[in-house]
């Protein structure tokens, strides 16, 4: 921006006309990109609204701008969507007031009055009906409920009989929209299962992506992702049932801990970065979405090995609730560490991982989340308008630096992929062991 200023600066005082003609280009471009960069806060703002139910904020909204009625998120879901969802009837009369679409369709094929039928809210069933709203998608009541069907033919290799879980001593580990995870025992051994609200074990939606996760997680075998061990897919609750991890996540550790030391660090960036580039191979890439330190866990104690955990039914929380305008509801930590093109409703990728990564490896340096002065929301929004976090501490090296910036480029193509990753952090930690006065890479 500094060089066009420089250049249109030039050419007024050379007095030529068609010197000049840039002038509004430029200007007009600028606008263009304030005007693009709004659409997407006010965006991000009327989807945020709907799901807080506050009708005099949507409607503020709606004034300033009738478009917004027709907003979408990343999986294209509008505002009515939301509303439809959770029953928030006084937001979908706003919005019908300024004509939105009784019958617009998410990604799921899925219109608001299927999401009501799904959600059982009656009183949103009849408004919508009343406007010529429409039952179709994956959700609507037209479906009849039926029990969950085997995921894998070769079921009786790990479908899990709820009577071998011993509940009497567990203790939640966790807890979101979707129920609760809880340290419990199965056969004698501590396990980590995640049970799913009965009234949600209903939702033909929420019993697909049950299924579908089943079918990923009992394909996966690596040294750094948390193992599944079976699946309660026949009797409600739906249950997910993993090893258990007795160090817990890194969240709490990094709040206990504070910066890590850079040796720690860069070991505990290389086991992240081994379970993505599992996650990652070509051709079946699964896409964890929700990289954080709550989802990267320590197998122990003694916090010397970390597995990359709960990437399954991340999606399947977002998905089933209210598909949310990203994760709204449970863990907002989520925005912290959110790739600018995700929180822009952009199409986007495996790289959005990366760029999670990129976060979560200046928070262990720095031993304070990105952007921490600030809430998780607004967070996201100041990265998504091109804000990065300051590095402040001692410990990086010219290339860990250089491999953090373009681990979080803003352009998701200049960010490296996690086999890359892997390569230059193994460089960094040998070449750093012997040149650094650090002297912190113990053999």
């Amino acid at each position: 921006m500094s060089g066009s200023e420089g250049s249109s600066g030039h050419s007024a005082s050379g007095g030529g006309g068609a010197e000049e003609v840039p002038l509004p280009t430029v200007a007009a471009a600028a606008g263009e990109k304030k005007k693009e960069k709004n659409r997407v806060s006010r965006t991000s703002m009327i989807l945020w609204h709907a799901h807080q139910n506050d009708a005099v904020a949507v409607r503020r909204l709606l004034e300033e701008d009738g478009s917004l009625v027709r907003a979408m998120d990343y999986d294209s879901r509008t505002p009515l969507h939301v509303a439809a969802l959770h029953g928030w009837i006084d937001i979908a009369k706003c919005l019908v007031e300024f004509g939105a679409d009784v019958n617009a369709q998410d990604r799921w094929k899925n219109t608001p009055l299927a999401d009501a039928e799904g959600a059982k809210k009656d009183a949103m069933i009849e408004l919508l009906k009343s406007h010529g709203g429409l039952s179709y998608g994956q959700n609507g009541s037209h479906f009849e409920q039926k029990p969950v069907p085997p995921p894998l033919p070769n079921k009786c290799d790990w479908e899990i009989d709820p009577s071998e879980l011993d509940f009497s001593n567990s203790n939640i580990i966790g807890k979101g929209s979707f129920g609760e995870i809880l340290k419990a025992y199965w056969r004698g051994t501590p396990v980590a299962v995640k049970r799913i609200l009965p009234s949600l074990s209903d939702d033909r939606l929420v019993i697909q992506d049950f299924r579908h996760e089943v079918n990923l997680l009992v394909k996966l075998r690596h040294p750094n992702i948390v193992q599944f061990l079976g699946a309660v897919t026949e009797r409600k609750p739906l249950m997910l049932i993993t090893e258990y991890l007795r160090g817990g996540d890194l969240h709490q550790y990094l709040k206990e801990k504070g910066a890590l030391s850079p040796s720690t660090a860069i070991n505990f960036a290389l086991d992240i970065a081994r379970g993505m580039t599992y996650l990652h191979n070509e051709p079946n890439v699964i896409v964890h979405r929700d990289l954080k330190p709550r989802n990267v866990l320590l197998v122990n104690t003694n916090a010397d090995h970390l597995k990359v955990g709960d990437f399954g039914l991340s999606k399947l929380i977002r998905v089933q609730n209210s598909h949310d305008v990203y994760k709204m509801t449970g863990e907002t930590g989520s925005y912290r560490y959110m790739a600018p093109e995700v929180f822009k409703h952009r199409k986007y990728d495996k790289k959005v991982d990366v760029f999670s990564f990129a976060m979560i490896l200046y928070e262990m340096l720095e031993g304070d989340p990105p952007l921490s002065h600030y809430e998780p929301y607004e967070a996201a929004k100041l990265v998504a308008e091109g804000r990065r976090p300051a590095f402040r501490v001692k410990g990086y090296t010219s290339e860990l630096k250089e491999l953090t910036e373009q681990c979080w480029a803003t352009d998701m193509n200049r960010r490296p992929s996690f086999l890359e990753i892997l390569k230059r952090l193994e460089k960094i930690k040998e070449t750093s062991s012997s040149d650094h006065p650090w002297h912190i890479f113990t053999p």
